[in-house]
């Protein structure tokens, strides 16, 4: 069975809930001397796993699937309070993660290798994919269901063990998961959690990267900690898949549907208060049809209300900490004591922030180049086409991006030229799905989780020949 959260000592940490204070969660507050034993345990649960036949371990992930369902109202419960996150949220993370393990579990046959033909005469060579070993996944708050799983998923599929590095901002989220693993039946030591107090994060993420054990691991988070991250694991000369910071350019053409374009656009920019490393933090408007759209757009987002997710009666629900608040509330004042106008929303003195558009956004302000992470979108005016490509481009991340025009040829045509690592012409930059090869380039990351893009991420390739007929030497 899967490792649950605990450790031998009684020293734990609570998370509270941000929008009351009160406690969401407590939890296990793990130390880095706990981690030999974890990554020790992850060893010997490999040795087992990977020996597994494919089909035994399909059999298992799709248990696991069902054991994620089956705690739907303790996962609703869990975020709503540990991340103030609205019931629909909770309920959209359940259900692509559960179709996400599922996708993991499909896949654990097309886990192929192929012959290659060798110019050498009676030599068979063989490219084989084999399980890596121990993978660390760290998972963030805002996505908990769907990152937690993803981060481990695949990495099972392939036949490795893992180790889930909670968040501090939602432990009982992540731990809800180790659960339903551990139901599935995973062999002892298969599926590891670790649970840390915020104060001990870099010492127990070090510890963990710094393990001989782990072998390979993925983060997703900022793009600041990915790099600390990214430099750790590169003294041990381990592989690391890295997806984080985000900066998502929509660009409305001259001939696009405005009223798909506004309703894209206010998904993309809002949904989970955008607190969304895919979400639409830059509505680039070629200036034909700005004025347009910009009042369809305030009117949309002006009807989007905030209020307590427990209620159930509004689209948005409470940011994660009040550290958000102040972070988007700064960039609002800064852009519009340099010229910026605000076209609904503004600053707020409480986690329920209000949906906010600010337009004429300009390189001259802090909200046209630095993640916002919240219910904050910035309007661009381009002159023309090129000029919105290269608006787009003017960013040193490259996560998703979309493109609105009812020329298709003309939509694919822009897609082309920016730098993302997703694109979508005619749909929302908030797009996942568990089959599709899903990463950025740039300072949003390296690396792509999903489909048959994640069965590279976590396999070694190796070579391997057979001679089959005496061998002849110069010497």
């Amino acid at each position: 069975m899967a490792d649950k959260p605990g450790r031998s000592t009684a020293e734990e940490f609570s998370r509270l809930d941000p929008l009351t204070g009160e406690v969401a969660s407590t939890a296990p507050a793990m130390k880095a001397d706990d981690i030999p034993h974890i990554a020790e345990k992850a060893q010997a649960g490999f040795a087992e796993w990977s020996q597994m036949g494919p089909n035994a371990r399909r059999a298992v992930l799709n248990k696991a699937a069902d054991a994620l369902e089956s705690r739907k109202d303790d996962f609703v419960a869990a975020m709503m309070t540990e991340t103030g996150s609205t019931a629909g949220w909770a309920m959209f993370n359940l259900g692509l993660a559960a179709g996400m393990v599922r996708e993991a579990a499909a896949i654990t046959t097309q886990i192929a290798g192929e012959v290659i033909p060798s110019d050498k005469p009676g030599c068979l060579a063989m490219a084989l994919k084999e399980p890596v070993g121990v993978i660390l996944g760290i998972a963030p708050w805002n996505a908990p269901i769907i990152l937690g799983v993803r981060a481990i998923a695949v990495p099972l599929a392939c036949g490795n063990s893992v180790i889930l590095k909670a968040s501090e901002n939602c432990p009982r989220t992540h731990a809800l998961i180790i659960e339903a693993f551990a139901e599935a039946g995973f062999p002892e030591g298969v599926v590891n959690v670790v649970t840390n107090a915020p104060e001990d994060a870099a010492e127990v993420v070090g510890a963990l990267i710094d393990a001989p054990q782990v072998r390979r691991i993925n983060f997703t988070g900022s793009t600041a900690v990915g790099r600390i991250i990214a430099r750790r694991a590169a003294e041990h000369l381990k592989p690391c898949l890295l997806e984080l910071g985000g900066k998502a350019p929509l660009i409305v053409l001259d001939d696009a549907d405005l009223d798909e374009a506004v309703k894209a656009a206010a998904f993309g920019a809002f949904m989970n208060q955008g607190q969304i490393c895919m979400s639409t933090e830059r509505i680039i408007v070629v200036d034909s049809v700005a004025d347009a759209f910009a009042e369809k757009f305030a009117a949309k987002a002006g009807s989007m209300a905030t209020g307590d997710p427990r209620k159930g009666n509004t689209p948005l629900g409470a940011v994660v900490d009040r550290k958000t608040v102040d972070h988007v509330n700064a960039l609002i004042e800064d852009a519009k004591g340099k010229g910026a106008k605000l076209l609904t929303g503004g600053t707020a003195d409480s986690v329920l922030m209000p949906a906010t558009v600010v337009d004429g956004v300009t390189d001259a302000m802090n909200l046209y180049r630095d993640e916002s992470f919240g219910p904050v979108v910035a309007m661009i005016r381009a002159r023309d086409e090129a000029h919105a490509i290269e608006l787009a481009n003017d960013t040193q991340y490259g996560l998703s991006a979309a493109v609105f025009t009812r020329d298709t040829a003309r939509g694919l045509r822009v897609a082309r030229q920016v730098r993302s690592g997703i694109c979508h012409v005619n749909g929302p930059t908030v797009h996942d799905e568990a089959q599709m090869p899903f990463g950025g380039v740039g300072a949003s990351g390296y690396g792509r989780f999903g489909g048959r893009q994640g069965i590279d991420s976590f396999t070694e390739t190796r070579w391997i020949t057979m001679e089959t007929q005496p061998g002849h030497f110069p010497i």
